[in-house]
């Protein structure tokens, strides 16, 4: 039921793919385990590449639902999170406030979004590398019931993996949620359209395709993609 869910999300091919090639993964490794046989140790912390609206949260959501399913995580609940809920205002603060943060996402799934704000590729950052510290320390010592998910745009992304030597080997998934196609950005429109008893006749949706072609050809580097839509439609 729940992969028929991520199914019935609009765009997202490789995503879809992604994660049921993940979940056959965890699968087997339940079934060897039910068997007496030994899995190898594997990190299920992830890293979410894309710009904003392309359905990271949602996938993140529906990821600590499949876990807690297959008996991965011991509650699978979601906590979201970013900079300013993990930094504190002097040293010594962030890593109680960041280790407040983890607690409550212990069992479940913690999403950190626009995750490399806590990395400098200058090192001045002294806050921001402690909270680093301190969510990699938990990554380490509770990944048996806890998955961190870092999200933010993919160059960022890149920056924030080679802020400390010990990141890239505590995320070993990565994936990329590209921006929606025009058809996918317009079907995006109609169904937020239709949950609200609002419907385009041919001509209206004929404009609706007109205006997202314009917004597409002029979208900036980080297109909102689904919330643009959703503002469109709160602005018609």
């Amino acid at each position: 039921e729940l992969i028929e869910e991520i199914d019935a999300l609009i765009g997202l091919g490789n995503i879809k793919a992604e994660v049921k090639s993940l979940v056959n993964s965890l699968q087997v490794q339940q079934m060897r385990k039910s068997q007496g046989l030994p899995n190898p140790e594997i990190s299920n912390h992830m890293i979410f590449f894309g710009n904003p609206g392309t359905g990271k949260t949602t996938i993140a959501r529906q990821l600590g639902h499949l876990y807690r399913q297959l008996g991965m995580l011991s509650r699978g609940h979601f906590i979201e999170t970013d900079r300013s809920g993990l930094v504190g205002g002097y040293l010594g603060q962030t890593a109680l406030k960041t280790t407040e943060v983890l607690n409550t996402a212990l069992g479940g799934i913690l999403f950190i979004d626009e995750a490399y704000t806590l990395s400098s590729t200058h090192g001045e950052d002294q806050y921001g590398q402690e909270a680093i510290d301190t969510i990699l320390k938990y990554m380490e010592d509770r990944r048996d019931d806890l998955i961190v998910i870092a999200a933010g745009y993919e160059n960022l992304m890149g920056e924030f993996l080679q802020s400390n030597p010990g990141m890239k080997s505590r995320f070993n998934k990565y994936f990329l949620f590209g921006d929606y196609t025009e058809d996918e950005l317009a079907e995006i429109f109609l169904c937020i359209a239709s949950s609200t008893s609002y419907f385009l006749d041919e001509q209206a949706e004929k404009h609706l395709r007109g205006i997202i072609r314009q917004i597409v050809q002029g979208k900036p580097e980080n297109f909102g993609n689904g919330r643009t839509m959703r503002n469109l439609f709160e602005r018609s």
